[in-house]
């Protein structure tokens, strides 16, 4: 019989599961605070639990864990960058960033991507598969427990969509905001996505709280379509109205996502265009100098061709912020790490 990730359950899929074991109904919550308060990784530390429960829990489930395949820490801001290593071998990366308001940590949501956005590195080699609850939460653990540190915030930014993997993102929103586990607020989380018009529609219907950020990338779809692929299944209008519904629904304001491309989707009549778009939305534009990718041919401005793009935003009526950097010495950029670590692997091998 294959084991359950019993990580990966709620405490309401966990009781369930306990009251069909036989188990009277305060186990699902000892347990469930072993796992995600005092984060355990054996039944063997359940101490409260009676041996002979431990084994039959032993033999039911198992505990997911990851483990640090490489670490790298930025000289320049103290920026940590995770490799971590699953348990069927697969890798994703963690970013750890200090802010003034406290310590973010931006996880990936599955192994590799399918959206092909052309300007990231981790989309290059297709999606492997999702990650579950359980390995979304222990990316959050195992940098807390590294670092000493808590995870103020979490980015769902790494590798990967999350609204590619719907369910399993959000079974780890539920655990992490429960008051019996990490406790953090989803106020304090923020989901980025290419734009999965369908599912950005069912997170509004759930009401959830955190930060939506979008990927749009372009002012129209001529230019989006080059780089997105997604944006021929969903064009600029379908997502923005989405958009709009969402704030409507929610009162979250979005955060829009902007890889400035030099000579592509960087220009004075590009920022106009944008902020005819966004008008009224009360969004606000992220501004993200592109990050090299050798198979792209794709490069970023100068900087101040990116600071006019943002003060044309702002002249424009729409709020707008040059992202800061972070990591820049330990390619903390999205996807890299991880090829750089798959590289090296199969060159030692053909060694």
């Amino acid at each position: 019989m294959e084991k359950i990730d019993i990580k990966s359950c709620t405490l309401t899929e966990l009781r369930t599961v306990t009251a069909e074991m036989g188990l009277p109904n305060f186990r699902a919550g000892q347990i469930y605070s072993w796992l995600h308060g005092k984060r355990v990784s054996t039944f063997a530390e359940m101490s409260d639990l009676s041996a002979s429960l431990r084994s039959q829990l032993d033999e039911k489930f198992y505990i997911n864990t990851v483990c640090i395949k490489k670490k790298l820490v930025s000289a320049i801001d103290g920026t940590v960058k995770y490799l971590y290593e699953l348990r069927d071998g697969n890798c994703v990366e963690a970013v750890l960033m200090h802010y003034h308001h406290g310590t973010s940590l931006c996880i990936s949501s599955q192994v590799g991507c399918r959206m092909g956005c052309k300007f990231c590195a981790s989309t290059l080699a297709g999606c492997v598969r999702n990650l579950t609850a359980s390995e979304m939460l222990d990316e959050v653990y195992t940098a807390q427990a590294d670092s000493g540190e808590r995870v103020d915030g979490v980015v769902m930014m790494g590798i990967g969509e999350p609204l590619d993997n719907f369910e399993q993102v959000m079974k780890f929103l539920e655990i992490l905001s429960s008051p019996e586990g990490l406790n953090l607020s989803l106020r304090h989380v923020s989901l980025s996505t290419c734009g999965l018009v369908d599912q950005i529609r069912e997170l509004a219907r759930r009401k959830l709280q955190l930060t939506l950020s979008v990927s749009l990338h372009a002012p129209n779809d001529e230019i989006r379509s080059q780089s997105m692929p997604i944006n021929r299944k969903y064009n600029v209008e379908q997502l923005l109205e989405a958009c709009r519904d969402y704030f409507a629904t929610t009162g979250r304001r979005i955060s829009f996502e902007y890889a400035l491309i030099a000579g592509v989707n960087d220009s004075p009549e590009n920022a106009a265009e944008l902020a005819s778009r966004l008008k009224g939305m009360g969004a606000h534009v992220n501004l993200i100098p592109v990050n090299p990718v050798e198979e792209t041919g794709y490069r970023r401005g100068d900087r101040a061709a990116i600071e006019r793009f943002r003060d044309r935003l702002e002249q424009l009526g729409v709020n707008a912020t040059i992202r800061r950097e972070l990591g820049s010495d330990i390619s903390a950029a999205c996807g890299q790490l991880r090829r750089q670590d798959a590289a090296e692997q199969e060159n030692g091998n053909v060694g």
